[in-house]
């Protein structure tokens, strides 16, 4: 008589592996283009950085103690979002309503100080775009920070206004959180070019 075959072990259950949906995807992927293109921006910065024979210079004209200031704003609204995000996912709606609104609050400030910094480079130390290759590539570069910057803005104060309609919820997890996707990029593109643009200028007395 033979004996019973043993029962085999049953595997472990394998947990079903996480992927982006169609949307998420696509802000990737344009979150990735957006990479190129302010990376190009950086670049021709840094490449004409110094070779101007006209003033101002960087170390001249730029304020570190301002620049530090709207700096903090953007950081802080990252943490605003992240945690507005997670207060709709748990569907606390006020919550996130007071979060998000802070965030907005932020970056309303941030751009505030950026107009007062401009407004001192031109009228104060008469940096305009076409003055040198620093007031050329800073604007350009800067100014395209600042109109995603505005980007952001506006598409937050769209999603607030639909929460206080009650028409966000956390079924809306997934839009809000492509907004804070693109709140997050903006806040790390920002920290580069304040270290190569600001933190440089002064570090370097260019």
């Amino acid at each position: 008589m033979t004996e019973p075959a043993a029962a085999l072990p049953i595997p472990p259950e394998i947990a079903p592996e996480r992927t982006l949906n169609a949307a998420q995807w696509g802000m990737a992927s344009f979150l990735v283009s957006e990479v190129a293109f302010f990376s190009t921006l950086i670049v021709a910065y840094v490449t004409f950085l110094g070779r101007d024979v006209v003033g101002p210079l960087p170390a001249e004209a730029l304020s570190l103690k301002l620049a530090f200031g709207t700096t903090l704003c953007l950081v802080a609204s990252s943490i605003f979002i992240h945690f507005a995000e997670g207060a709709l996912r748990r569907g606390n709606n006020a919550s996130f309503k007071l979060l998000w609104a802070a965030t907005i609050a932020l970056g309303v400030a941030f751009l505030v100080g950026t107009a007062y910094e401009w407004h001192d480079l031109i009228f104060e130390k008469q940096l305009t775009i076409s003055r040198n290759l620093f007031g050329t590539t800073y604007y350009t570069l800067v100014g395209f920070h600042g109109l995603h910057v505005t980007v952001g803005v506006i598409a937050m104060s769209i999603i607030l206004l639909l929460a206080a309609r009650g028409a966000i919820t956390k079924e809306h997890e997934t839009g809000v959180q492509l907004v804070s996707w693109y709140w997050h990029f903006v806040d790390v593109v920002w920290i580069v070019v304040f270290l190569v643009v600001y933190v440089g200028a002064k570090g370097g007395s260019v």
